[in-house]
């Protein structure tokens, strides 16, 4: 049974009287407010709060919290964000007392700790790069891609060149072209070939002596390993320019192939995506910059360093730096539930959760072709994009309405309409973390869609409570602030 307390607003549910409290008699000289506040800063009249009791207020967000689907609750195959179930004992281990606890302000030899288990996580993170010295400093992937093309404009100012121009491919996440204008660059984009792969010649047409940057994902979001990755690298600093790799993919790889030996001269981390930390709702995240030793002094201050065996400190005397792009150490909680994941799983783990991470794209794969094409790759890795075209132009079901109607099976849905180059995209990734049974489950689930009545699937999602809102009035105008209806009226 569903009930109004998990939909309305609290202001909905108000009424006079409920949140009456019985406050003791004060046991010390009452003074007027307006002795204790300053005159500016007193409300004319108290804010018109909800009254609500105590019952109501608790069924309303424990009903609001069960609406929410997430990685602990329901298998939640969005492609391109790699949301994995977490292990709990990581939350755990990065709210130990001694970590938890700490103050941005202490003296570092208090903290010796702390700055030990960054210092390590820089070092594998490197290690994991093939490269060789990391940041910790972002405070998210995207702030990580921004972090290293500011790194990479310093190089260039370095060297007296003036670059400025950031290429990307076709199949590039949306945050690379921002990331390149944020930094001041202009964005170029790279075609794809028929193999869902850059197109070289393109690629080649369009390197020249203003190329500062080549941004690529590998594996790309179409879930295909840049089998030419070597080559591209090749052209990219045959011009000289730098290869930068966005590591969103990384779940896919790590352990088996690393960034820095195929060309790449810096990448990024996304730990809530490849190591453990929570995911989505803006937050708190990492994005941790990797870069070879060429680009070593342009890190953003401070770099964590090793002063003595089992002494470190933070080195902020770094005059080619970047300077800060975060405060005081970076998101600490994100980073060491990145550390306690790694060391838990060691390199042969880390390993082993990429491999099953493409068995089961692959399994997933394979099951969901034989009634929905995947126009690009035999094989993927850890994601693949189908299609849903042919379905649409048969019974008139589009990618959205499938994305809508998976909902009410009890699952989250995957991306859709990414990567631009195919139309009518699902973007599906299962993760290592899923069981055979899940991915049958949402196999079936898929095609059975596809066979139900196409007006039943285009009224889909049936069992929330919102159906289909207009999602760029959502996203374009949202309305944030609850208004009394009488002022929305009047308004």
């Amino acid at each position: 049974m569903r009930n109004k307390q998990a939909t309305q607003l609290l202001f909905e549910l108000s009424q006079p009287g409920c949140a009456e409290a019985i406050v003791p008699p004060c046991d010390v000289p009452s003074r007027p407010l307006a002795e204790l506040v300053p005159p500016e800063e007193l409300a004319e009249t108290p804010p018109p709060l909800p009254e609500v009791s105590e019952p109501a207020l608790i069924r309303h967000f424990i009903n609001l919290s069960q609406l929410n689907m997430s990685v602990d609750t329901h298998f939640y195959p969005l492609g391109s964000c790699t949301m994995k179930y977490n292990p709990k004992r990581n939350d755990r281990l990065a709210q130990l007392p001694g970590f938890a606890n700490l103050h941005p302000y202490q003296p570092l030899e208090t903290v010796q700790g702390l700055l030990g288990a960054l210092h390590a996580l820089q070092q594998i993170l490197a290690e994991i790069a093939g490269m060789e010295a990391v940041t910790l400093q972002p405070a998210a992937g995207a702030h990580g891609e921004l972090t290293a093309l500011l790194i990479a404009a310093a190089y260039f100012r370095h060297r007296g060149e003036h670059r400025t121009t950031v290429l990307i491919p076709d199949v590039a996440h949306g945050t690379n072209p921002a990331s390149a204008t944020m930094a001041g660059f202009r964005s170029v984009q790279v075609k794809s070939n028929t193999q869902g792969l850059v197109d070289l010649e393109d690629l080649r047409s369009k390197l020249n002596a203003q190329t500062a940057v080549f941004m690529i994902t590998n594996p790309n979001t179409l879930g295909l390993f840049e089998t030419q990755i070597r080559r591209i690298a090749d052209m990219v600093h045959a011009v000289g320019g730098l290869v930068y790799m966005d590591g969103a993919n990384m779940n896919a790889v790590m352990g088996i192939v690393r960034p820095g030996d195929c060309g790449a001269d810096m990448m990024h981390y996304n730990p809530h995506k490849t190591f453990s930390g929570p995911h989505g709702g803006g937050g708190p995240g990492a994005g941790p910059v990797a870069v070879k030793k060429h680009l070593a002094d342009f890190l953003p201050i401070p770099v964590i360093v090793e002063t003595a065996p089992g002494q470190y400190t933070l080195d902020e005397n770094r005059p080619l730096s970047i300077g800060r792009v975060r405060s005081f150490y970076g998101n600490i909680s994100v980073l060491l539930r990145a550390y306690a994941y790694i060391r838990t799983q060691g390199p042969e783990g880390l390993r082993r959760v990429s491999e099953r991470a493409v068995l089961n794209a692959n399994y997933l794969l394979a099951r969901v072709r034989s009634f929905l094409p995947v126009p690009y790759g035999h094989r993927c890795m850890h994601e693949f994009v189908a299609s849903a075209m042919k379905i649409r132009a048969s019974r008139n079901i589009s990618a959205m309405d499938i994305a809508k109607r998976l909902l009410d099976y009890g699952f989250h849905a995957p991306t859709v309409y990414f990567p631009l180059v195919l139309r009518e995209a699902l973007m599906i990734e299962p993760t290592e973390t899923e069981t055979k049974a899940t991915l049958d489950a949402f196999a079936d689930t898929l095609k059975a869609i596809l066979e139900e009545p196409p007006e039943l699937v285009h009224e889909a999602p049936h069992t929330t409570p919102i159906s289909r809102p207009d999602e760029v009035l959502a996203a374009r105008a949202p309305i944030l602030k609850w208004t009394p209806v009488s002022e929305s009226a009047s308004g």
